[in-house]
């Protein structure tokens, strides 16, 4: 059976897969936090048509607050659920206010709404979470050149900070424990567990959204997924890196700017502190400084070191607000940002 086109009727075969409504069971609930994402939107899901052939999609846009006309876009797909979260929320936020729409689904997978997903991609990410221990699974991330992108990470620490920032991408072949980045292509070949990828997609099973529960609304955007994989490794469940599933990130969803870039500075000093100790932290934070210090003829650079040197301005930063407009609830509280 092929894929319907993008007009918004649902895609049904009544053995195997289709979207399926709010009331149904579905094999995987997908999340799309959205914000500017009305250009996107229908290429990913004209994608995820061609993935619920053969498999049940609950498939739940969550948008925050869009100016332009993402949930008209959305709501033109009438299998489709589409809510407004009354704000922005944030990356975090928006994840947790859509799990009111999950409902009965065996997993929930998360994705931004600038991806493509390529065929199979889906499946492969169920087979890796029914193996015994694993409760996340991430795909294989191509740039919008078709390009593999470096989107494994390790668990932050001091030293690998400190050489991530006077080494950067340099001597790529570095020992693991002098950098955070995964870069070694032989790493990107085979299944394995890692520490945590970068959140363009995750697939989360039931039994280890129901352990790890809510995502960390204080990391309005970037550091969510470093606290949410280390919550789910601390909680028994290993994340798993799954290369037969690929998915195409065009990472022009949230955009980009200074205030962006110091907040994805700044979380990482925050998230650093979640879990350490002031002593510890005060030289993770040192190590920040370093990074953009290093970097800092790049005028950029400059202003994101003016930011974390001075805590007092992080409250400044980009930060969940509210309209005046209540979300809905019981029904769903879907939004957020794209995550790049």
């Amino acid at each position: 059976m092929a894929p319907d086109d993008d007009r918004g009727d649902p895609v049904r075969d009544e053995e195997h897969g289709g979207f399926v409504g709010p009331d149904d069971h579905a094999d995987v609930a997908v999340i799309v936090v959205t914000y500017r994402s009305a250009a996107d939107l229908g290429g990913l899901i004209a994608s995820l048509r061609g993935e619920a052939v053969a498999q049940r999609l609950r498939v739940i846009v969550a948008d925050n607050d869009s100016p332009d006309d993402t949930l008209g876009t959305a709501r033109a797909h009438t299998d489709v659920i589409a809510r407004p979260t009354g704000g922005n929320l944030g990356y975090a936020g928006g994840i947790n206010a859509a799990m009111a729409a999950v409902g009965d689904a065996d997993a929930v997978l998360i994705l931004n709404p600038d991806l493509v997903v390529h065929p199979g991609a889906i499946a492969a990410l169920r087979g890796c979470i029914a193996r015994p221990g694993v409760g996340l699974a991430v795909p294989v991330i191509l740039d919008g050149e078709d390009g593999r992108t470096a989107s494994l990470r390790r668990e932050p620490s001091v030293l690998r900070s400190l050489c991530d920032a006077l080494f950067g991408g340099r001597l790529r072949r570095r020992p693991a424990a002098l950098t955070e980045m995964v870069l070694p292509s032989a790493e990107y070949a085979a299944a394995h567990p890692v520490d945590w990828a970068t959140g363009a997609a995750l697939l989360v099973s039931r039994a280890a959204s129901t352990a790890i529960g809510e995502w960390d609304e204080r990391f309005f955007l970037y550091s969510e997924e470093t606290d949410y994989c280390r919550r789910a490794r601390d909680a028994g469940f290993q994340v798993w890196f799954e290369p037969a599933a690929v998915v195409r990130h065009s990472e022009g969803g949230s955009g980009a700017s200074v205030a962006l870039a110091t907040l994805l500075a700044v979380n990482r000093i925050r998230y650093y502190a979640k879990y350490h100790g002031p002593a510890a932290t005060l030289l993770f934070h040192g190590t920040a400084v370093l990074n953009e210090l290093t970097r800092s003829a790049a005028p950029e650079h400059r202003t994101i070191l003016r930011a974390v040197v001075s805590p007092r301005s992080w409250s400044s930063l980009p930060h969940a607000t509210r309209s005046a407009a209540a979300p809905m609830h019981g029904v769903a509280r879907p939004g957020g940002v794209t995550k790049p």
